[in-house]
Parts: structure tokens; C-alpha cells; sequence
């Protein structure tokens, strides 16, 4: 179907969208070295029609065939680089300039109602809550007082609105993962001075890993034999839903993207206003690096332009050097300032080609996978003015895991209309590292262990391991280590105050 020559007719739309690409973009696009990588993608293609070719409804036919198109683009350029062995040129890899790089202190403390006017603000809300333990969509988690992500995310932008007098609106990027309750869930805010968008970003077949055959066999197939390709997906997903062309018509101009579970993550209108005034398509909020950040992605200058560095497109031999402080001082926080006009035109124009990030899993039965994602801070090297702002530490609160609940859950924050800022009586600046074991790892066991948030005002460490609760009003304070041994328990009473005490063995202390 994809490669029938007799007919126009005979083709499905996937088969005339790729021949759109062949023409413009020629074989050169594919790039094959070998003709063993030439065989594979055919043979990919010849797998994707038959998957279209079931389907029997004729609009989604087409959305489906132009998906599998997108997939297949991708999937050729994975194999154009693995039969090229293409790698990063380490020699190339320069830390950014100060150009490059704006210290958000230096930022004019400005507002503006008119750029507040034109702004939507996108929220990456795919994800699952299974690594805390919960069912559905990680945004549906409580996170403070008795509200979720959402709940935050929407107090924060209705409040926005309603001190600016705008019309910001909330767009929920969604994956075939959490659409259908992400819907139900928006539901309850229907009376709020608030307008919700939602879309899906796109379905993509995982990849046998021996044979480099889709997992999926027709267009309906197994949960697991499908992912949601990363946030990279964002720009086209955007554009196919209609949702682009709808903010545009709406007079909106700006898009502030960030992942719905950093809870730092607020409309900032200095930034706002930096990024109309320079006429910058693309801002990245950066900020200073820490040990606990050596994975993550950074921007760097490569070739004579701005790139964005993950740890996967590192060759072994530089990891090291990757995760150094001192070489790369920043790294991305994923809140990007993006022009929306920008988005349309290099989509039209079918400038992306970011990088592809290589993801090796195993499914359910057991079985090795790939699957091929792309991130969406890779995007800046095709967005004119593209720069960094390092901003504050505040600016980057994700909740990825119990421990980093344990922070946002306490009295080292307070929430005041949807927005966490540190409590003032906290001396240090920064927030104290804290490490709970796998007792904590599920958010129900976690909330069990706790009678009440201990305060930490004055915490700088905190490691617990093992069968271990604690009462209300605990106060912990300078480094904290408690470690109760296999087949051993620890309750730490209410009221109990632990100032630089490491507790181990077993402790049972009822309240009485």
C-alpha cells in the first residue's frame, strides 16, 4: 500500500503523506548506508499498511494512517543513524556562552496585561502515577492540603486571571494513558472562570528490540504494545489536533510549556515580558546544577548553535564529564517559553528533527523493546533567538517520588493560591536532601507512616530505612539517619524532637 505505484487511487493517506515526504525531503532524508537498513524500514512500512488497512472508518483511517507516518519518519531516521554508527562530536560540545545564558536577576521587574493577554499555558500531563503507586494519571495525585497537581495548576492560572482581568487559558497535553480520566476529572471545574483544552499527543508501536518489527499487529493491539513517543511530540500533536490554529484565532501568541508535576512551575511574567521584548521563538529555564541533578539534560553550544544535551546522546567515554558541576553548571528545568507562530511555521514547514532518545524496556511477557522519543527542549536549535534563563531554584519543584512529597507536604512550604513558596523561617535557601526507603515508596504507605508533616524548618538531611512511623508534631532538625533492621520496627513518638541523631535497632513507643 505505502509503495502500490498503480494507482493514486489505491493508496491510503498514509501512502500519500509519505510520498509527500519522499518527494520533498528525497531519499537523503532516509540515508541508508546499508541495504540492510533499507529492507528494514520497508519492511516496517509494509507492517504499519496492513495496520491501516484494517481499519474500515474512512476520517479514522486517515488520522491513524497519518500517525503511522509519523511513526515511520522517525523509525527511518533511527535507522539512518544506527547504520551511519552517527555520533555526538565530543569536540564540539561547548559549555554556552553568557549571551546564551541570562541570569534571570537581570530580567526587568515588569507587567504587562497585553503580553498576560496573549499567553496559554500547556501543561505536559501524560504520565501515570504508577512509580508512587497510584492508578491513572499522575496529576490526580494529592500533593498538599487535599489538592492535586490539577487542582493547584487551575487555582494558580483561575487566580492569574481573575487579579489581571485576561483570559489565560489551561491546555492539558495528554497520552492515550490518561485522556479518558483526565476528561472525567476536569469535569468538576466547569463552574470556575477558567477555559480548558485538552489533546491527545500521538500513539506510537513499540519496537521488537531482535527483529525491529512493530509489537503491535493491527491498529487496536495490546496497551503494552503502544507509548506516548515523549513531550517531543508536542509541536505536531498540537498542530494535527487543531489546537494551535485555536489559540492562534483566540489572538493568543505565547505558550509557557512545563511538566504538570513541577510545582514551581508558575506564569512568570518578567519572563513573559523578556521573551516579547527580545523577540526571542524560544526561552528554556535553566538552573545551577546540583549533585542530585548530574542526569539532567543541559543546553550547550554545538556547531555554531543552541542545543540541548541528554544523557543518552553522551558516548560512554564522557559521561563523566557530562555529569561534572563544574564544567556544566546548569541544567533544564522543562518550563519553556515557546512563540506560537513560530510552532506553526516550523511545523509546516516540517523543520523538526530533534534528537532521538533511544528508550530499551521490558513489556509485561518479559520482552526487550525500544521505543524512539524525542524531548521537547531538543526543539530550541530550530527556533530563531533561542536562549536560557537561569532562574531561581523555586522555579523547579518536581514531585517524582515520596521523598520529594515529604518536602512539599511540610511546613518547609507554604501554599498560598495554588503556588508553593519556601517558608520564610526557613534560614537556608536551599531544601534539605531527604532519602526515604521502599517502606515509603507507595504513596498510600507513605501517608500511613505519618500521623502529621513533621516539621524541617531546620532539616539539612533526613534518611530513613525500614518499618518506621512517626507521630505528630516530630520536629527533626540538622542530619537525621533511622534505620530499623530487617525484622525490626521504629516509631518515633508525637512530640519528639531529633536534632543530629542517627536511630537504629528496634523502638516501640506507644502514645498514650
Amino acid at each position: 500500500m505505502f509503495n502500490d505505484p498503480e494507482s493514486a487511487a489505491s493508496q491510503t493517506p498514509m501512502d500519500i503523506r509519505q510520498g509527500h515526504l519522499d518527494h520533498m525531503r528525497s531519499f537523503s532524508l532516509l540515508g541508508f548506508q546499508e541495504s540492510t537498513s533499507a529492507s528494514t524500514a520497508a519492511t516496517m512500512r509494509a507492517e504499519l499498511n496492513k495496520m491501516v488497512s484494517h481499519i474500515d472508518e474512512p476520517s479514522y483511517q486517515k488520522a491513524f494512517a497519518s500517525e503511522m507516518g509519523r511513526f515511520h519518519e522517525l523509525f527511518c531516521r533511527y535507522m539512518a543513524e544506527r547504520s551511519k554508527n552517527q555520533k555526538l562530536n565530543w569536540k564540539e560540545v561547548k559549555s554556552p556562552s553568557s549571551e546564551t545564558i541570562i541570569p534571570y536577576s537581570k530580567l526587568e521587574k515588569v507587567t504587562s496585561k497585553d503580553a498576560l493577554s496573549k499567553l496559554a499555558v500547556l501543561k505536559l500531563n501524560g504520565g501515570l502515577g504508577t512509580t508512587m503507586g497510584c492508578v491513572g494519571p499522575k496529576s490526580a495525585i494529592e500533593v498538599r492540603d487535599g489538592m492535586t497537581f490539577l487542582d493547584m495548576t487551575v487555582r494558580q492560572i483561575e487566580y492569574l486571571n481573575s487579579e489581571n482581568d485576561v483570559d489565560v487559558p489551561l491546555i492539558l497535553m495528554n497520552s492515550f494513558n490518561t485522556d479518558v480520566e483526565t476528561k472525567r476529572l476536569i469535569q468538576k471545574y466547569t463552574a470556575q472562570e477558567l477555559k480548558i483544552m485538552t489533546f491527545n499527543q500521538s500513539r506510537f508501536p513499540r519496537i521488537q528490540k531482535d527483529t525491529l518489527l512493530p509489537m503491535a499487529k493491527d491498529h487496536i493491539g495490546r496497551p503494552s504494545d503502544w507509548y506516548p513517543p515523549g513531550h517531543g511530540d508536542l509541536f505536531e500533536s498540537l498542530a494535527n489536533s487543531g489546537t494551535l490554529d485555536a489559540l492562534l484565532e483566540q489572538g493568543k501568541e505565547y505558550l509557557f510549556v512545563s511538566n504538570i508535576d513541577n510545582l514551581g512551575a508558575t506564569v512568570d511574567e518578567n519572563i513573559l515580558n523578556h521573551l516579547v521584548k527580545s523577540g526571542a521563538e524560544f526561552i528554556m529555564e535553566v538552573t545551577d546544577k546540583t549533585k542530585a541533578d548530574i542526569k539532567g539534560g543541559t543546553l550547550i553550544e554545538y556547531e555554531n548553535s543552541v542545543r540541548l544535551l541528554e544523557i543518552a546522546q553522551v558516548p560512554n567515554e564522557h559521561l563523566e564529564d557530562f555529569k561534572s558541576i563544574k564544567k556544566f553548571k546548569i541544567f533544564n528545568t522543562n518550563n519553556l517559553w515557546i512563540n506560537l507562530k513560530a510552532i506553526k511555521r516550523v511545523v509546516e514547514n516540517q523543520e523538526l528533527s530533534m534528537e532521538i532518545i533511544v528508550n530499551h524496556k521490558t513489556d509485561e511477557n518479559g520482552e526487550k523493546v525500544v521505543q524512539l522519543e524525542t524531548a521537547v527542549g531538543a526543539a530550541i536549535k530550530h527556533f530563531k533567538g533561542s536562549h536560557g534563563i537561569n532562574v531561581p531554584r523555586s522555579r523547579f519543584l518536581p514531585v517524582k517520588s515520596t521523598s520529594d512529597l515529604f518536602l512539599i507536604t511540610s511546613d518547609l512550604y507554604k501554599l498560598n493560591h495554588g503556588e508553593l513558596a519556601l517558608n520564610p523561617k526557613r534560614l537556608f535557601g536551599s531544601v534539605p536532601l531527604v532519602k526515604l526507603g521502599d517502606h515509603f515508596k507507595k504513596v498510600n504507605n507513605f501517608l500511613t507512616r505519618f500521623q502529621g508533616p513533621p516539621h524541617i524548618l531546620e532539616l539539612d538531611h533526613l534518611t530513613v530505612t525500614g518499618d518506621v512511623t512517626f507521630g505528630h508534631d516530630v520536629v527533626l532538625s540538622g542530619t537525621v539517619i533511622i534505620v530499623a533492621n530487617f525484622g525490626s520496627r521504629i516509631d518515633i513518638p508525637s512530640g519528639a524532637i531529633l536534632h543530629d541523631k542517627v536511630v537504629s535497632g528496634n523502638l516501640r513507643i506507644l502514645d498514650h
